[in-house]
């Protein structure tokens, strides 16, 4: 650390913990991380799987924003601390929440404690289903504008007006209580500034733009008359939202002095506007036009930028939308991804584990620290000793072939409904062989995604990987770089949402003058690159093909 270094921390708030980390604006190097589990999202309270509703209390994100910033800073020096210039956020995303006329969540207020519809309704909930198919036809046939046409021209369940149209219609109470309602990733650094004011607070144009259906040509979120179409309660709500948006290099405002003592932080730091994990992930990943960084994780966000030349933006079907400036200021940003990727492995391997859990976990002649012990080392092991297994298989070796639809499909052409299957099992499938199958459909699904970017005229010179999956599974990714029939190189930085966001958070700070500055001076550069096998690729095109069958007889099937 040098005496005149200048310091700032990202704050990256993911789907089971948040992460804070103090960097240092000349090298990046990290100097302080601690990290935050939600207790109440880990005891499973507020969500139901079997309906897809998952529900996040307030409470986790204030006590984790505490805790994770004190515990970062906490092995520092006075000077290091004394020379923290700014703070930015991530989120997951779409995660909106129901607030009063301050902008506290309804969650926080007596008589809503308990009630699932008054917190944050996370990424992954998809109780907005039949919501989204309404905002897709009525916006394909309601005479006026398409508002989903910088979405991809498809609506998810996984966004906001879905999320809220949903609550407003099943949640009387929390309907008439309701003001306004507000993207996580917009209300920390409202928090930290100490004005949750829904009429006042900076709104994130990554968040709004990819989710909510916001553009500049609309002037701001679709039209009234749209909304009330869909929705008579939705009347007025557009005027208590917003209309301007902002980039991640922009000022959200200064942290409030409540907020700075409660953290040990000097006055006059810089709290920069928020954006999605996702995005900012990109940025710590070095993203540059025509290299696609893919975030691999629980599910996948596949980004990519481009220059903005006026008057030539063309539309490209079936992704999570293209928004001027939601990644890297100044360019154009396009997402796609998976619904599931990590969390198919998981979902296997907890499968797998039931006999575990359920027999030996129910014998009394087993004393409970041993069952605990063979719980947990079988749980710690089973996808490391199945990707040894599956890794040791030719691709024409199974005639098991799977679909990654297991939580709906979120790019090419979303649609929730979808559901996952596995085809070609016989009596000598065993669990390394279906495993290889899960693994090789997430890889298919990678592909769609590619195959559709390129149809439409997106250039990819290269992949860049992030996330916990890129980082601890060497035969997922080779996998993925066989099917892509391209190199992924995988970010060094162990925590590059995190990163990124202190990337965003030093131009805010005006260390750096703009994001490539920032990424120049701060990226960690990359750690490994996969490149694909020639053979397996070639097999892999044979199996692609009937992965794409399979998927088009599973969709014709569920219509």
């Amino acid at each position: 650390m040098g005496m005149n270094d200048n310091y700032v921390i990202g704050v990256d708030y993911g789907t089971d913990s948040v992460r804070a980390v103090v960097a240092n604006c000349s090298t990046g190097k990290i100097e302080g991380t601690s990290v935050f589990e939600y207790p109440r999202w880990k005891k499973g309270l507020f969500c139901n799987p079997a309906t897809n509703s998952f529900r996040q209390h307030p409470l986790d994100y204030i006590e984790g924003l505490e805790a994770s910033v004190k515990g970062a800073i906490s092995g520092l020096d006075t000077n290091t601390i004394s020379n923290i210039k700014g703070i930015s956020v991530d989120t997951t995303g779409s995660t909106p929440v129901a607030v009063d006329r301050k902008g506290t969540p309804l969650a926080l207020k007596d008589g809503f404690t308990d009630d699932p519809d008054a917190m944050f309704i996370l990424w992954k909930d998809h109780t907005g289903v039949r919501e989204a198919s309404e905002i897709n036809t009525l916006a394909k046939t309601w005479g006026g504008t398409d508002f989903t046409m910088f979405e991809g021209g498809i609506y998810s369940s996984e966004w906001f007006w879905s999320k809220i149209l949903h609550v407003v219609r099943t949640n009387e109470r929390v309907r008439e209580h309701a003001f306004s309602w507000v993207e996580h990733c917009d209300w920390i650094p409202a928090l930290l500034c100490g004005d949750t004011d829904p009429l006042r607070l900076k709104r994130s144009r990554c968040a709004a733009g990819h989710k909510a259906m916001w553009h500049p040509d609309f002037k701001g979120l679709p039209a009234e008359e749209f909304l009330v179409m869909l929705e008579p309660q939705l009347a007025g709500l557009r005027d208590r939202l917003y209309n301007k948006t902002f980039t991640c290099d922009e000022a959200a405002g200064v942290i409030a002095p409540d907020w700075a003592e409660k953290l040990g932080l000097p006055a006059g730091v810089i709290i920069g506007v928020g954006a999605f994990d996702a995005h900012l992930g990109a940025v710590g990943g070095e993203i540059r036009p025509g290299q696609l960084v893919k975030v691999m994780g629980t599910s996948t966000c596949d980004m990519i930028i481009s220059p903005l030349h006026s008057g030539d933006e063309k539309l490209v079907a079936g992704i999570c939308g293209q928004v001027n400036g939601s990644i890297v200021p100044g360019m154009l940003g396009l997402e796609a991804g998976q619904s599931a990727f990590g969390d198919i492995y998981a979902w296997f391997g907890k499968l797998l584990l039931w006999p575990v859990t359920d027999i030996i976990g129910g014998m009394n002649w087993l004393d409970d620290d041993l069952k605990k012990r063979i719980e947990t080392e079988t749980s710690d092991r089973i996808i490391t000793e199945l990707s040894r297994r599956a890794e040791d298989l030719e691709p024409e070796d199974s005639a098991i072939l799977a679909l990654d639809w297991m939580n709906g499909r979120r790019t090419p052409d979303a649609n929730q409904e979808l559901k996952g299957a596995i085809a070609g099992l016989s009596l000598g499938s065993d669990a390394p062989r279906i495993f290889k199958a899960l693994v090789e459909a997430t890889a298919f699904g990678s592909r769609m995604i590619n195959e559709r970017f390129i149809s439409e005229g997106v250039k990819i010179d290269g992949v860049i990987a992030i996330g916990g999956v890129a980082k601890k599974n060497p035969f997922v990714m080779q996998v993925v770089s066989d099917v892509l029939n391209m190199p992924i190189k995988v970010a060094s930085s162990d925590q590059t949402c995190a990163l990124g966001t202190a990337m965003a958070a030093s131009v805010v700070a005006g260390v750096h003058k703009d994001v490539p500055s920032a990424q120049k001076a701060m990226g960690g550069g990359f750690e490994k690159e996969y490149r694909p096998d020639p053979s397996r690729a070639a097999a892999y095109d044979a199996l692609f093909k009937k992965y794409k069958a399979l998927g088009n007889y599973i969709e014709m099937s569920a219509i």
